[in-house]
């Protein structure tokens, strides 16, 4: 075994879930992934937890979505989240475009069925993250061998070093009202984030971390944004994103590539057209765009933001949670003539911080 996997492992569970003795731990991966299982039950046979191993095919999820008329919530996996303490997945698999033939409508319809379920597994202690495999490596345009690399340097950061980077930014947003994002000539977008919270991902519920998040106001976003990062979603490149909001509702869109999956995410349900969460990217060991937002939306010089759902921590109790069955998170590249602004004042310049070097 890799030794970089075990200590992919530690990280997991003494920085990201901090397992401990009598934790009921449910391991979610890929058969691709089975020396991460492996090394994360031995951690827990040392501390005296309890795993259990479900082996996620995308496959296999594909040709039931594919064979089933309707969707119901299933209780049983229901049951398993309640009981659960912490939950560990990760993404990886044979084949990234798996499920790129299920139509929108369908995965629109299961996730309407699980959305209860999946509330559930996130109000537990979790921790996603990536498992280096051929097929990413491919869609990363990188060989397995740097892929591997760029996927372990990205995790084994000093992460309280990171987190006292990221708290500089966390200050700025947490007091403030409003947030504008300039880029270019397509993108000038103002959210209202008053009474809002500014959470600081050093890496605990997602591995790799590197980004401060928070919600708009869920009527308060005006404006229009130009996506212009690509996004997988379903095994499909969505492209060229626009959206427009009035009122923070989502009033027109249009996309360079596969606009009818981005209109099928936007139509799931009424949160599906509000904004969920506005991030700022920070983690600057991520420095190439790979198809993959686990690490994308980390990127230093990039801010992101989610249609659907919202997290609740992030919301303030006067102020109303946005409610979806998709969570989908878009890049805008703020390296060249972008601001950010808060309460009127610059403080990113180019991708540059207020508080760093060069601003």
């Amino acid at each position: 075994m890799d030794a970089r996997v075990r200590e992919h492992a530690e990280i997991i569970a003494d920085h990201s879930t901090g397992i401990e003795s009598g934790d009921d731990v449910v391991i979610q991966l890929p058969k691709e992934a089975e020396d991460l299982a492996v090394a994360l039950h031995e951690i827990c046979g040392d501390r005296g937890a309890n795993p259990v191993y479900l082996n996620y095919s995308k496959r296999a999820e594909r040709a039931f979505k594919r064979s089933a008329d309707d969707f119901t919530e299933p209780s049983h996996r229901r049951a398993l989240y309640e009981e659960a303490d912490v939950f560990v997945i990760a993404r990886g698999g044979a084949n990234a475009t798996e499920d790129a033939d299920v139509d929108p409508e369908t995965n629109a319809a299961y996730n309407r069925a699980m959305e209860d379920v999946k509330r559930t597994r996130l109000s537990k202690t979790w921790c996603l993250t990536q498992y280096p495999t051929a097929s990413h490596a491919q869609l990363a345009g990188m060989s397995t061998e740097a892929y591997e690399n760029f996927v372990w340097d990205a995790v084994s950061l000093d992460w309280d070093e990171q987190r006292a980077f990221q708290e500089e930014m966390v200050a700025i947003l947490d007091d403030a009202d409003e947030v504008r994002i300039k880029s270019g000539d397509e993108t000038d977008l103002t959210l209202d984030v008053s009474g809002n919270a500014t959470l600081n991902d050093d890496g605990e519920a997602n591995l790799p971390g590197g980004e401060v998040f928070t919600a708009p106001v869920r009527d308060g976003v005006d404006g229009e944004v130009h996506f212009d990062l690509p996004l997988y979603r379903y095994g499909r490149e969505i492209d060229g994103v626009r959206l427009r909001f009035e009122d923070g509702e989502v009033v027109s869109h249009s996309a360079e590539r596969n606009e009818d999956l981005l209109t099928g995410i936007l139509d799931t349900d009424e949160g599906s057209r509000h904004l969920g969460e506005l991030g700022i990217g920070m983690n600057r060991q991520i420095d190439r765009f790979t198809y993959n937002m686990l690490f994308d939306e980390k990127m230093g010089d990039t801010v992101h933001m989610a249609v659907g759902s919202a997290y609740p921590e992030t919301v303030g109790g006067e102020n109303e949670v946005n409610e979806s069955a998709e969570h989908v998170d878009m890049i805008v590249d703020m390296s060249e003539d972008s601001v950010i602004e808060v309460d009127g004042e610059v403080v990113q310049r180019d991708g540059t911080f207020v508080f760093e070097d060069g601003f």
